[in-house]
């Protein structure tokens, strides 16, 4: 059997910044439903999978064309449970029944502004990386602006000795939680060992497809960027 690459999508039924956030209306359709159809439109993609402990997320999630093979105990349910035991859960729970998975894309259900181009290039991207994780330009540089209170209650920069201009200090990225292309061996070392015990290689993005909705605020935000960079709007893509 040939090893697929396949999508997994984490999508909890208990949200506290905004309930009912991952079948809340965006754009005409569930959250949830933008990153399936995403994921479904990437030729390299074999399958999406939704985990989830929430039945009306699951029955959303079906109806758009995703697998949801159980729903999900509730140990890892909670909102103290992280997300690398989730999706390592998941794809174990795969390889009982019989599939071969050789790469996971992990897309956030609250990052509906990535496209499918956007998964697809992050799969061409570092294929040597044990991980692929999406990026955007970071706002504030702890090289320039970035300070950290000291035991002695004053502040000092976070890193380097300071720059002149924002220009000369090096550039640094923000994760931005929407796609993580995972080697199979390399996820389960990284749910026993962390994220960041694996080699990691960065996907860059626009700042406006960054948005991640977790409360009301956000998901206005997101609206007003979604509607300024579709087809027709005022935005310039960058």
């Amino acid at each position: 059997m040939t090893a697929s690459t396949i999508a997994t999508i984490c999508a909890r039924g208990g949200s506290k910044g905004l309930p009912g956030k991952n079948v809340r209306v965006f754009a005409g359709k569930p959250l949830i439903v933008h990153s399936i159809e995403q994921a479904l439109a990437c030729a390299a993609i074999a399958e999406v999978f939704v985990s989830t402990d929430d039945a009306a997320i699951a029955a959303v999630a079906r109806a758009a064309g995703a697998t949801v093979p159980f729903l999900r105990p509730a140990e890892l349910a909670t909102d103290r449970a992280g997300k690398l035991p989730v999706i390592e859960h998941l794809v174990a729970f795969l390889q009982v029944q019989g599939r071969s998975v050789a790469r996971i894309v992990d897309l956030q259900p609250t990052s509906p502004l990535r496209e499918a181009g956007d998964i697809s290039a992050a799969l061409a991207a570092r294929p040597e990386a044990d991980l692929v994780v999406s990026v955007a330009a970071a706002r504030d540089n702890p090289y320039f602006n970035l300070v950290e209170a000291q035991p002695d209650g004053w502040v000092t920069l976070s890193k380097g000795a300071g720059q002149g201009r924002r220009q000369d200090a090096p550039q640094v990225y923000a994760l931005n939680g929407s796609i993580y292309v995972w080697q199979r061996q390399a996820l389960a070392h990284a749910a026993r060992h962390g994220l960041w015990s694996v080699r990691v290689a960065p996907f860059v993005m626009p700042r406006w497809k960054s948005a991640d909705i977790d409360d009301l605020e956000d998901f206005e935000y997101a609206q007003w960027l979604h509607a300024r960079h579709a087809p027709g709007g005022q935005g310039d893509g960058g």
